[in-house]
């Protein structure tokens, strides 16, 4: 069984992964965010992703290392993780009483001996979001927190007082958190099954 990079310092991410008892070890690279308006928001993120898998892997041989990147897309603009309070406070106010797209882009590399990549699969998930309408006074309570600005589009959906704004969600749950499970089992199982957990260590294959 190949070791498992996870290339990422989101703690979502980690416990994500732990709660299917999969095995890894976590690597975060720093790689540029900068939103690139020159291709489709789905590119970026994959891109994103990629440049964090490709940045670790010659670090670690024979090894699966995975690149994941999450952003928020509002009528066709993309909102990352907010700069500052004054930033986050109006993402929310954009994404109040409207729905989004989430898209978490997940990047899967397998290293040879050397830590040269020798197989690479890429996919994203994609979920439609809806917030109510939020006021101003919830808008500024909930930055106090401080929990809005290290997540994309400045709210998380999980452990957090942003899933009070969420009306509606359409799609992979997981994937809002920040990893899309299903597909993600999905694909390990075709592209290097011999990485899944065994289905006594709690995991159903």
């Amino acid at each position: 069984m190949k070791t498992i990079i996870l290339a990422s310092a989101s703690p979502r991410r980690k416990r994500l992964l732990e709660q299917i008892n999969l095995k890894f070890h976590v690597a975060p690279q720093n790689v540029t965010e900068t939103i690139d308006t020159s291709v489709s928001p789905e590119e970026f993120a994959l891109a994103t992703a990629g440049s964090k898998a490709e940045k670790a892997a010659p670090a670690f041989p024979d090894a699966l290392i995975l690149g994941a990147d999450t952003i928020v897309v509002l009528d066709g603009e993309v909102l990352g993780k907010p700069e500052s309070e004054k930033h986050a406070h109006a993402m929310l106010g954009k994404l109040s009483g409207k729905t989004h797209t989430v898209i978490t882009a997940v990047v899967m590399l397998i290293t040879d001996r050397d830590g040269k990549i020798s197989s690479r699969k890429a996919f994203s998930g994609h979920t439609e979001v809806t917030f109510s309408r939020l006021d101003d006074v919830e808008i500024r309570d909930y930055i106090r927190t401080g929990s809005p600005l290290d997540k994309a589009g400045a709210y998380g959906i999980q452990d957090d007082w942003g899933s009070v704004f969420v009306s509606n969600i359409n799609g992979d749950y997981y994937n809002v958190v920040g990893f899309p499970l299903h597909r993600f089992y999905r694909t390990l199982k075709a592209f290097s099954p011999d990485c899944l957990p065994k289905a006594s260590s709690g995991f159903l294959q």
